[in-house]
């Protein structure tokens, strides 16, 4: 495959295509969003206000220049339904997946994370994922969609089976919804407790793993720029740590969705969620 650099790139991803380990790619879709609508605007915005970061993170003692990204800007998609744009992102991460390289994608709302989750299966069939999220995702329909952001951890169950999805911070869903998780997935409620022994469970099993961050996972107190807030969400040092614990997995393929920009005019979400996604690509260069 071959991709240009976009005009404007995320902080410190300035690696050629070829050189590149991690390749950034946004999917700005939105069309399926349940409350406030917005998401589409993430992966540009998140672009644009990174440059008020540092390349340096003092978390982790490491800087963005000292790790190879590629920036490909953000995918044209469909947004009249969403298996057009879900068969384009599968297309951009299973490129990139092709060429060896590890996509990190910026949504968007959540339900792009199946066309991603689509294209890593093709190489990893034994694939593990790891959700951080304020809701379960787990209804088989919403409005009599099957394909919602509302559904998406469904749709990924479908395709991965019992036992491989693990869900942490989950503070919101239907009875339902719970009640399919005690049989079919891992899930714990409020934060992080588990996490542990999930990993652990992971490395027994020498599995690949994706990595999905919904940022409403944070309390909206901390980033109340998002689609659907849920109070009683996790801190961000909380968070931080959670995703650099989640990278010494064998992380194949990740994303960070669920970041509405407009709805925060302050702009503190967009840079929280800038700050995210640095430590999330540190955390992966070292791995």
């Amino acid at each position: 495959m071959t991709l240009e650099p976009n005009v404007e790139t995320f902080l410190g991803c300035t690696a050629g295509y070829d050189e590149a380990d991690i390749v950034l790619f946004g999917a700005p879709f939105d069309s399926t969003t349940s409350f406030r609508p917005g998401t589409r605007f993430g992966p540009a915005a998140v672009r644009r206000d990174s440059q008020g970061l540092e390349t340096y993170s003092p978390y982790q003692d490491a800087d963005l220049d000292e790790i190879s990204v590629f920036d490909s800007g953000d995918l044209e998609l469909s947004f009249g339904s969403p298996e057009p744009a879900l068969r384009d992102i599968e297309r951009r991460a299973a490129g990139i997946i092709g060429d060896g390289k590890f996509p990190l994608m910026v949504g968007g709302e959540h339900l792009v994370t199946l066309g991603a989750v689509r294209a890593a299966l093709k190489t990893w069939p034994d694939l593990h994922i790891v959700q951080f999220d304020a809701h379960t995702d787990l209804r088989d329909e919403y409005l009599g969609a099957g394909l919602s952001h509302a559904c998406v951890m469904r749709r990924c169950h479908d395709l991965v089976g019992d036992g491989r999805i693990h869900q942490f911070c989950i503070r919101s869903g239907t009875r339902e919804e719970f009640s399919f998780a005690v049989e079919h997935t891992d899930l714990h409620r409020y934060d992080f407790a588990g996490m542990q022994e999930m990993i652990q469970f992971l490395w027994a099993l020498d599995s690949p793993v994706y990595l999905t961050v919904d940022l409403d996972c944070l309390d909206p107190s901390v980033l109340p720029g998002t689609g659907t807030p849920e109070a009683g969400g996790v801190t961000f040092p909380q968070l931080l740590e959670a995703v650099i614990r989640a990278c010494s997995l064998q992380v194949v393929a990740a994303d960070v969705t669920e970041l509405a920009p407009e709805n925060d005019p302050s702009g503190v979400s967009t840079l929280t969620a800038c700050k995210v996604v640095r430590e999330l690509m540190l955390a992966l260069g070292q791995s």
